[in-house]
């Protein structure tokens, strides 16, 4: 078996239709390995029959999807964008696999999303939710391009700090 810490070819692509359960599986996977880090509960997860994305994945839903970084054919990361009513959008449920942690691929799957965001809606602007104290995912996101900025939504996010992707 090639052990997969060594293989150095990374792609980043959307998710297609037949692959919403591998969706699942890493988005369980993440819940369950980082609790703290996203809006869902790995056990009220666990529960849902179907989650909405999977559904979005397997339509090709327009404005919404999830681009997986693979390792040769096994997906070990995701990234979410879903574009708002504006023109907007947000990036949620980014995870790569412990194991590829600390190799880039984050840096790369956000910049795949954004690319992809941009090639889909030109000139959107794009908005991502960081949990404070999550140092690590907080300095990706600025190596990426995004900044800190104020919250003027009417909902309290106070749990959470918000970014904007600032191309230079």
């Amino acid at each position: 078996m090639k052990n997969l810490m060594s293989m150095n070819t990374i792609s980043y692509r959307k998710l297609f239709p037949e692959e919403s359960k591998a969706y699942r599986t890493i988005r369980l996977e993440s819940l369950k390995q980082f609790p703290e880090s996203f809006g869902a509960n790995y056990h009220e997860a666990l529960k849902t029959e179907k989650f909405q994305l999977e559904s979005d994945i397997e339509e090709q839903t327009v404005g919404r999807f999830v681009l997986g970084a693979y390792a040769a054919d096994m997906l070990i990361g995701i990234c979410t964008f879903i574009k708002s009513d504006k023109n907007s959008g947000t990036i949620y449920q980014m995870y790569v696999k412990r194991e590829f942690q600390g190799k880039n691929i984050g840096q790369g799957l956000l910049e795949a999303v954004i690319h992809e965001a941009g090639r889909q809606f030109n000139g959107i602007e794009i908005l991502l939710e960081v949990a404070p104290g999550n140092d690590r995912a907080y300095h990706l996101y600025r190596k990426t391009g995004f900044l800190e900025v104020e919250n003027t939504s009417v909902q309290d996010f106070s749990h959470c700090i918000i970014m904007k992707y600032m191309p230079e």
